[in-house]
């Protein structure tokens, strides 16, 4: 019965090791792996001024073997300044100002079949840092 206990106290501990969260900073150059991760949160964990402090990536997904380029960049203008920038004061536009994001997170989604989406996180997915910044990954 003792042999019975340790044995499964062992797997127990085995299942919750594998299926725990991983985090790791990847420097500039360097790839971390998840597989079949509930969500996996990339997060600009600063840098120089090289790139405006940018944060650039690109995710490759074994489940429909794409690759997507991603960049965390908080310094970057996504659209334009209110207050007749590009003329929307003229037309009454309201302000489209944004800036850009630090942090995304890509969650599971089981409403489709295994590779039907470009957004399918199922199987082994790739983040390798391509920029001068480093990321925080996070997988889930």
């Amino acid at each position: 019965m003792k042999n019975l206990a340790v044995v499964l106290l062992v797997a127990v501990a085995s299942f919750c090791l594998a299926s725990s969260a991983f985090a790791e900073s990847l420097a500039p150059g360097q790839m971390a792996k998840c597989t079949n991760a509930n969500s996996i949160t990339l997060e600009n964990a600063g840098g120089g001024s090289e790139d405006r402090g940018a944060a650039n990536a690109s995710i490759w997904k074994s489940s429909n073997f794409t690759t997507v380029p991603l960049s965390l960049s908080p310094n970057d203008h996504q659209n334009f300044e209110g207050g007749g920038s590009a003329g929307n004061a003229d037309v009454g536009m309201g302000n489209k100002h944004s800036m850009g994001k630090s942090k995304v997170t890509f969650t599971s989604q089981d409403n489709f079949s295994r590779g039907d989406s470009i957004g399918d996180i199922s199987g082994e997915v790739r983040i390798t840092n391509t920029g001068t910044a480093n990321i925080n990954v996070n997988c889930g």
